[in-house]
């Protein structure tokens, strides 16, 4: 009786790993695509941040005071614009984003960016500012304090000391959703879903176990970045819960390979299993180092010659040992290990891998950023 159940337990745990090796390796399909709608929609507004304690627009800034003018005069305070003083106040371009499905009352992040000449926008509250979309229709109004992460002071010599971007704020929560973009998936008998990253193979795959999940050809892909599914009529009236088995299935996606670097900073990015062709790698180190100094030339006595100056001048010379590989076939990140072995920089792998994909032995797209 123990060796049955032994062999059932072992039996349930390969079972087990088995079914979990595709969910490993995979991912939801709500993690790589999304139905066409469901994505969130740009706003943007003008308006004032005030309350600041010195670092706003300079009086000089016209469409600051201008602004001000006008918003009091609203308020049936009527004040010459040349009369007025903006240090404490700052013209602001205000920005966010409206998610999906948001509904009247919700409560969005707005981000708040000085576009005046102000120091900083810390202690600032920023007046109510409608947000509008790209139609010019007003979908939400934003108000409230900012924080900036940031700070910048600054003495009466002109010194300043400045931390992070303290032109730049926001408003957490500070935007009230007043108008929805309008979206509706009711008595729709298609849709479509939209790969993030575009992929003919993730595509179809992506079809194939739409179809193998809903037992029946409803999912065909219509190009590298769409897949077009055909509402089964046992979902007509309930599309969300289609929508959800859909979103919830395991996809594994298949990208071209690719390498990224930052000459900048000297990141490189890759996957594991970019392909490297047998190639042999010498790299070294010239470096060349001219220095002058002035030296003083004195005449013999009595020869009738002036004192001059005379540089001197000093070349040296150093090349670093170069060390030859020889690369097997093998996969980059294997290469980028054995070149950190013999002490390659971060600098040194980057120009490596450019004059590789020169040679044509990297078989992956090199992308610099």
């Amino acid at each position: 009786m123990k060796i049955i159940r032994f062999i059932l337990l072992v039996w349930t745990l390969g079972l087990g790993l088995f079914c979990a090796g595709p969910h490993a390796d995979g991912a939801r399909i709500k993690d790589i695509a999304y139905f066409m709608g469901t994505r969130s929609n740009p706003l943007f507004g003008y308006g004032l941040v005030i309350g600041l304690n010195g670092t706003g627009d300079n009086n000089k800034t016209q469409f600051t005071t201008s602004t001000l003018a006008n918003f009091l005069d609203r308020m049936g305070i009527h004040v010459d614009p040349d009369q007025l003083r903006v240090n404490n106040v700052a013209a602001v371009m205000v920005t966010a984003k409206l998610p999906p499905f948001a509904r009247v009352g919700n409560r969005v992040d707005v981000q708040v960016s000085s576009i005046g000449d102000a120091q900083s926008l810390e202690g600032g509250t920023l007046l109510l500012t409608p947000l509008q979309g790209p139609d010019g229709e007003v979908y939400a109004a934003a108000q409230g304090p900012l924080t900036t992460g940031g700070f910048s002071v600054g003495g009466a010599t002109g010194s300043t000391v400045q931390m992070n971007h303290p032109t730049v704020g926001i408003v957490s929560g500070g935007a009230t959703v007043e108008k929805e973009f309008t979206v509706s998936y009711e008595g729709l008998d298609r849709l479509d879903l939209v790969l993030r990253e575009p992929d003919f193979s993730t595509a179809g795959t992506a079809a194939d176990t739409i179809n193998l999940s809903m037992g029946g050809n409803y999912a065909s892909a219509l190009d590298a970045r769409t897949v077009r599914i055909d509402v089964p009529p046992s979902y007509r009236e309930n599309i969300v819960a289609m929508i959800r088995r859909v979103e919830n299935l395991d996809v594994i996606p298949d990208t071209i390979a690719r390498v990224v670097i930052n000459e900048r900073t000297g990141t490189i990015v890759m996957g594991e299993n970019v392909k490297i062709s047998p190639v042999a790698i010498a790299h070294g180190n010239l470096t060349v180092q001219i220095t002058e100094q002035p030296a003083v030339s004195q005449p013999l006595p009595f020869s009738g010659g002036a004192t001059a100056v005379v540089p001197q001048t000093a070349i040296e010379v150093q090349e670093g040992k170069g060390a030859l590989t020889l690369v097997q076939g093998a996969t980059i990140g294997q290469v980028i290990q054995g070149l950190n072995a013999i002490g390659a920089t971060p600098r040194d792998i980057i120009t490596i891998l450019q004059t590789i994909r020169a040679a044509g032995a990297l078989h992956a797209e090199l992308e610099i950023i």
